[in-house]
């Protein structure tokens, strides 16, 4: 087996998870459009450079609507993961999108600022007589959480089941926990219909009641995409966002320059935002795209219904958009990367995860400035499947 085969049959390896960069370089170098099999045993063609990741983003004639191409699955649980705007095209992406979009403008979040730093505060709170954490349970997940389930109007209280029912979905996708997700998506779906059933009879101002009041109404949004809509809202509104918290502290505290650079030049807050974003971009694959016909991209000749993912942590480290990629620098010019998406597709909830990135990461380290690993790196446990990039626990010395 050649050294390209080689990397490209332990992409999806546990061994491989903890630094994959080495590899992204050398696919960049070989094989930037590489056909990979993955590990639900179907084919896909991998896209590593940066231009032509960007140019995948942006190409209409890779379809996200699988439908198309495919028998419609009509189950909930296929139409869980369809009817939302992540999978649709135009002119259904748009009406979709419009849906929502007005509930995550720049404005609307920034008028969220008081209550994230408010919730930040009480959770930093709830750790300051404790030498050690673990980050991701006792800050990282517990704050995207709680910041959209009151945008949507659901308690609090039903968080961890959240947690349960996001980890099984983004985990399932490398295809070896096929029983948990159709168990942990039953319980998932009915949990909607009674939310549902609930606002219905008393709806409030929060973003559920107004996409059931838009339901009701007719001719905007189908039942099928209601719960596509909320189940999309919900996990990718506090599932990356875990990760992007937990990377990003992570990162600066492994490169204590920057962290020292940060703390003497508060004002760096934004540009080190995205900079751990292009760093450690907490997603590491797009969701996935169609050739709607056949078709050659960058010499290679796709077929319709080839199956097209873009690896955004390997475009973001491109050297020819990035110099020096592999360090990270909070002072970089403003950054073009890939973290949010591109094109029509690029991530509604981009203006609410920067904000809160901001709030926490600052408060963070004006209240823990000496954090530090308690555990060696190469302990950290990574999590599986083909979305998100972050590990499981982030055990932290906080004195």
């Amino acid at each position: 087996m050649s050294s390209i085969e080689t990397v490209k049959s332990n992409l999806f390896t546990k061994a491989f998870t903890p630094n994959p960069y080495p590899a992204y370089t050398q696919l960049r170098n070989e094989e930037p459009v590489a056909r990979v099999l993955l590990p639900d045993g179907q084919y896909a063609w991998m896209i590593t450079r940066y231009e032509d990741a960007l140019e995948a983003l942006k190409n209409q004639k890779f379809i996200k609507d699988y439908r198309k191409l495919y028998e419609e699955d009509d189950s909930d649980y296929g139409s869980v993961f369809s009817e939302n705007m992540l999978f649709a095209d135009m002119p259904d992406h748009r009406r979709l999108r419009g849906l929502v979009s007005k509930a995550f403008t720049p404005q609307m979040i920034a008028c969220m600022r008081d209550r994230i730093q408010e919730i930040t505060d009480e959770l930093l709170d709830e750790i300051a007589d404790k030498k050690t954490v673990n980050l991701i349970d006792a800050f990282a997940f517990p704050l995207p959480i709680i910041v959209i389930c009151e945008m949507l109007g659901i308690p609090t209280k039903d968080r961890d089941d959240f947690r349960i029912w996001s980890n099984s979905m983004i985990e399932g996708s490398n295809g070896a926990y096929a029983q948990d997700i159709q168990k942990h998506m039953q319980d998932f779906i009915q949990y909607l219909r009674d939310r549902f059933e609930t606002v219905k009879k008393n709806p409030g101002e929060d973003l559920i009641s107004k996409l059931i009041v838009a339901e009701e109404q007719g001719d905007q949004l189908t039942e099928k995409e209601l719960y596509g809509v909320v189940s999309l809202l919900i996990i990718a509104g506090h599932e990356t966002t875990v990760n992007f918290i937990g990377n990003s502290i992570m990162a600066l505290i492994e490169n204590p320059d920057q962290l020292a650079l940060l703390k003497d030049q508060p004002d760096l807050i934004k540009s080190a935002i995205e900079e751990t974003l292009r760093f450690n971009d907490p997603v590491e694959y797009s969701t996935s795209r169609w050739a709607s016909e056949d078709m050659v991209f960058k010499d290679q000749a796709m077929k319709k219904g080839d199956l097209v993912i873009v690896i955004l942590n390997a475009a973001n480290h491109d050297p020819s958009q990035f110099e020096n990629p592999d360090q990270l620098d909070i002072t970089r010019e403003k950054s073009k990367h890939l973290a949010f998406g591109k094109g029509i597709h690029a991530c509604l909830g981009a203006p609410l995860a920067r904000l809160e990135g901001e709030i926490v990461i600052a408060s963070f380290f004006k209240r823990y400035p000496n954090a530090q690993l308690n555990i060696n790196k190469e302990d950290l446990e990574w999590r599986t499947g083909m979305i998100v990039r972050g590990v499981r626990e982030l055990p932290l010395l906080l004195n």
